[in-house]
């Protein structure tokens, strides 16, 4: 499988940015994307700095859990604040890194700073610990308590694409839970996150439980054998990697994988409302985010009106680098591989009968663009409509009914999220039928900010979900605490057994567990 979420991380494929010199220790030449110039050098961690780094923060994780979760919540206060206060430095650093325009890139900051406020005011509910009432009589001398402890270290390996949210919005909640977080970003947008952990140990102060390994397959693999969780975001075929490597010493996963996600357009439709939400959930990010609109299935009746409109919207798309000025919408491809599939999609389609009615092609000049493109006459042979292609393209199809759009929509291996759009009761009873972990009525990428509900994919989309309580709970182990209320030198059920001992403890089980009066009785 060839999709678009292969080049998102390479850590399993071994493939480089930089290149290895037997004098020197290997390097990645970050380039910014938007003008094709090198703008930093990185040094690449060894695998014996990475588990050097991981053995690290476990010997301070300890005293970071002993913080307990309102502790914890103080010292990720300040790296919000700190994140708040610097958002133009981070925002400068990830531009340059990512080709992002500065609208795109300005999200990332907002969102964390939620995050952290979230997870902070509900961690005590999630992750607090349980007092459960016993459910048997036999038990009512025992106190019964739940508590989540956090795994000691998380291993957490980002993608390019969103090098903060995906990297700091995977760690804040691990942090928040008590475990110690060291993080292996892209290769491609390493210096961001660099950034904030630089600020987290000299700026802010922080407890030595949270830091970054650079590198590429060799050292996202050295972290995937020494954490004791590790957090995936990125293809489906590497994520199998990951998950086969850490099988090897059974080591829990969570994976966010590849999406395909669909939008249907009933004929009911606000049409303007409609086109305008596939318009920026189809080209946001430069399409490049594993929710993007990339296929759309319009009932007959609204199609025609409904394909002028998106053509319309994203014709007037303006593309290009704008530095601080927000004075365009769609940025630069972040990968030097990424445009190269997103151009082979777009010409499969073109190929076997597609039309683009605007883009369709890469641009001219420095740096790594596509055109915002809308391909029509497209069916599911091509590439463009059944593997990710993670850019600014997306294929609009025409169906008879809400149900051959459902047909169609279902008919894929991933499922991440989706948006339904039409007369509110009836897309969203068309939506609950959508096979995806996540889906938008009459809106779309908005469930990722909704913080309280859980975020996840179905099928090859991945396993494990964030936001929500299981964004934090699958940071932690559970253990049951099982407490003796009243002493004594011996239960009724230790040594040595008894017939008036066994026979009272008969009695009470089946006079509780027992249906009808007379087996409750112990009668025949």
């Amino acid at each position: 499988m060839e999709s678009g979420t292969v080049e998102k991380n390479s850590e399993a494929t071994g493939a480089s940015s930089g290149t290895a010199s037997p004098s020197k220790p290997e390097q990645i030449e970050v380039h910014n994307p938007a003008t094709g110039e090198p703008i930093a050098t990185v040094a690449v961690d060894s695998p014996e700095a990475v588990a050097a780094t991981v053995a690290r923060v476990r010997t301070n994780q300890p005293e970071w859990e002993a913080l307990g979760i309102g502790g914890r919540y103080r010292w990720l206060g300040r790296l919000r604040d700190w994140l708040l206060d610097n958002s133009e430095r981070v925002l400068d650093t990830m531009q340059a890194e990512t080709g992002k325009v500065r609208a795109d890139a300005s999200g990332e900051p907002q969102y964390l700073a939620d995050l952290i406020n979230f997870y902070g005011a509900k961690a005590s509910r999630f992750i607090g610990e349980e007092a459960v009432r016993p459910h048997t009589p036999l038990l009512a001398s025992k106190k019964l308590r739940v508590q989540h402890r956090p795994h000691p270290v998380v291993g957490i390996i980002s993608p390019w694409n969103f090098p903060l949210i995906l990297a700091l919005g995977d760690a804040i909640p691990a942090l928040q839970a008590g475990a110690a977080v060291v993080v292996k970003p892209s290769e491609f947008t390493p210096l961001g996150l660099a950034e904030v952990v630089k600020a987290w140990k000299d700026e802010i102060g922080g407890p030595d439980v949270f830091d970054c390994v650079q590198g590429i397959g060799e050292a996202g693999e050295a972290l995937v054998d020494a954490v004791d969780f590790v957090q995936f975001t990125g293809s489906d075929r590497t994520g199998r990697k990951v998950m086969a490597r850490a099988a090897e010493t059974l080591t829990p996963v969570s994976l966010e994988l590849g999406g395909k996600d669909a939008m249907i357009v009933l004929d009911d439709a606000d049409l303007d409302r409609a086109a305008n939400a596939a318009a920026w959930g189809g080209m946001m990010n430069s399409g490049q985010i594993c929710m993007s609109v990339e296929r759309i299935y319009v009932e007959e009746p609204a199609y025609d009106s409904f394909v002028a409109k998106l053509t319309a919207a994203v014709g007037k798309l303006r593309q290009g680098a704008d530095g601080k000025a927000f004075g365009k919408e769609v940025g630069a491809m972040t990968s030097p591989n990424q445009i190269g599939i997103v151009e082979d999609h777009v010409q499969d389609a073109l190929a076997s009968g597609a039309r683009a009615l605007t883009g369709g092609k890469r641009l001219p000049g420095p740096g790594d663009y596509f055109e915002p493109t809308v391909l029509v006459d497209v069916d599911h042979s091509m590439k463009a409509m059944r593997d990710e292609t993670f850019g600014p393209v997306v294929g609009v199809m025409k169906v008879r009914d809400a149900e051959e759009a459902l047909r169609l929509a279902n008919d894929s291996r991933y499922g991440l999220s989706g948006s339904v759009f039409g007369e509110r009761q009836r897309a969203e009873r068309v939506a609950r039928r959508v096979e995806c972990g996540a889906v938008n009525v009459n809106d779309v990428l908005v469930n990722y900010a909704a913080l309280d509900v859980p975020m996840g994919g179905w099928k090859q989309s991945g396993i494990g979900y964030r936001h929500g309580e299981p964004g934090i709970k699958k940071y932690c182990r559970t253990e049951s605490v099982v407490i003796a209320r009243f002493g004594g030198k011996r239960e009724p059920t230790w040594y040595p057994y008894t017939k008036a001992r066994r026979g009272l403890i008969d009695r009470i089980a089946r006079a509780f567990n027992a249906r009808g009066l007379r087996r409750r009785l112990g009668l025949r």
